[in-house]
């Protein structure tokens, strides 16, 4: 299959955790993935510290010589900082695959250090493009009036929305496209920071409550009860675990992108039918779950991303969009600049699992609907649960469970409950990293949750 013409600079951003940092030696200091995460994972605690930033680092750079030199290739996790995210290597050869698009030419990876302020991020990312398109554009006559187009996931996404909205970069951007972005933060990253990593590993949790991003990701709309009624987290002082200074920040980050005017067409995707939390109170010293709406588990919807040009929820959990099949079929239309756009909103579901290189895609079955909910760190010793929610009761479903070092798999059919749930259960695994899929007998790949 002929790949499809694009011109434009095409900049794919990870999300929290996905930029591999080394130190100003070059030696790696966050490079954690596939069947070296748990490995790694155990030993962080004596990096977390020297990792930790400054309270007055602000949108700066705290001058520790630390420096983005990559994409993570694979599964990443940091218990305490996000969930569990696959890499980015496989997208980056879809796009090369079925674009003409090369990472030596105009697909660009754009790693960040993400500890740091999306601000900065932005800052860097101003300065990498006005190099990049100039080249580009410099390339060949036909590219002389190239533009950009991001592809944002997770928190990637407010990185290239402050650029284009806040920095000018409006000027030369087609359009951003963002992956299960949290326009108006999520209460994973709240619950990091009040009781997420702390309790596990003090250093860990020290590490990730002064993280100006991790801040910049906790939830910027009322979702915390309050005597009062709904309020918003900066609303409640006094909640531990929280940098009160950073919180304010953070709130005048959203406000500064919520107030801009469009400046760049936004296409927001996001992740749907899987239970997300959506409020939560503070008591007992614990952040607890109230109520959970719907959602890619990590990040709610709506999105509130404010005016969008597009907007798509697509069956899948948050770790694993990149890689959906119906999340690429919507970016065929979305990266090429001729190509007609969906005029509305739509949900989309992943069809049979993706050949490396369909010829002619299935369309997408409408009814592929399920909801999974599964640990995303399991102590050692305990099964592993799965929960299934689907439409109906009438279907046969299965779930995989394969670790991320290539091992043999495990499957497991699942059971109906009743009401459209669904479980299994599979024998306590060994330590490690694994990714779980669920789907029908016939086609299993439909939701994907990576797990440790």
């Amino acid at each position: 299959m002929a790949r499809a013409q694009v011109t434009d600079l095409v900049v794919v951003l990870p999300g929290i955790l996905g930029s591999r940092l080394a130190d100003a030696a070059g030696r790696a200091v966050w490079d954690l993935s596939g069947p070296a995460l748990l490995r790694g994972l155990r030993g962080f605690t004596a990096s977390a510290g020297a990792l930790r930033l400054p309270k007055d680092t602000g949108d700066g750079d705290p001058g520790d010589g630390v420096v983005p030199v990559g994409l993570m290739p694979d599964l990443h996790a940091l218990p305490g900082i996000w969930h569990p995210v696959d890499g980015y290597t496989d997208l980056l050869r879809w796009l090369e695959r079925h674009f003409t698009l090369s990472v030596s030419d105009n697909l660009l990876t754009f790693p960040y250090d993400w500890r740091l302020s999306c601000r900065h991020g932005a800052e860097r990312l101003k300065g990498r493009i006005d190099l990049e398109l100039e080249r580009w554009r410099a390339s060949a006559p036909e590219r002389r009036d190239a533009r950009v187009v991001f592809l944002g996931h997770g928190m990637g996404g407010l990185v290239a929305r402050h650029y284009v909205e806040r920095l000018g970069g409006h000027e030369v951007t087609r359009r951003v496209i963002t992956l299960g972005t949290p326009h108006r933060g999520s209460l994973l990253a709240l619950s990091d920071l009040v009781d997420g990593g702390g309790r596990r590993d003090p250093e860990v949790g020290a590490f990730a409550r002064s993280l100006p991003s991790l801040h910049q990701l906790a939830p910027d709309d009322a979702c915390m009860e309050g005597p009062g009624g709904l309020a918003r987290v900066r609303d409640l002082p006094g909640l531990p675990g929280v940098d009160e200074a950073l919180l304010a920040d953070a709130a005048r980050f959203h406000t500064d992108l919520r107030s801009s005017p469009p400046r760049a067409d936004l296409y927001a995707i996001a992740g749907t039918g899987q239970p997300t939390a959506s409020t939560a109170r503070y008591a007992e010293d614990r952040l607890a779950l109230v109520s959970e709406g719907d959602g890619d588990g990590t990040v709610p919807l709506p999105a509130g991303a404010g005016p969008v040009a597009g907007s798509w929820a697509v069956y899948e959990q948050h770790g694993s969009l990149q890689n959906n099949r119906a999340v690429r079929e919507a970016l065929r239309g979305l990266l090429v600049e001729e190509a007609a756009l969906p005029a509305e909103a739509g949900h989309l579901a992943d069809p049979a699992p993706a050949d490396p290189a369909p010829a002619d895609p299935a369309p997408a079955d409408p009814a592929a609907r399920l909801g999974v909910r599964v640990p995303a760190v399991l102590p050692a010793g305990l099964p592993y649960e799965v929960t299934v929610t689907a439409p109906d009761d009438a279907r046969l479903l299965m779930a995989e469970l394969r670790p991320a070092d290539g091992g043999r798999p495990v499957a497991r059919p699942l059971r109906s409950l009743g009401g459209g749930r669904y479980a299994a259960a599979f024998p306590p695994p060994e330590p490690g990293a694994y990714r779980l899929s669920v789907g029908p007998v016939t086609a299993l790949s439909l939701i994907r949750r990576s797990a440790l």
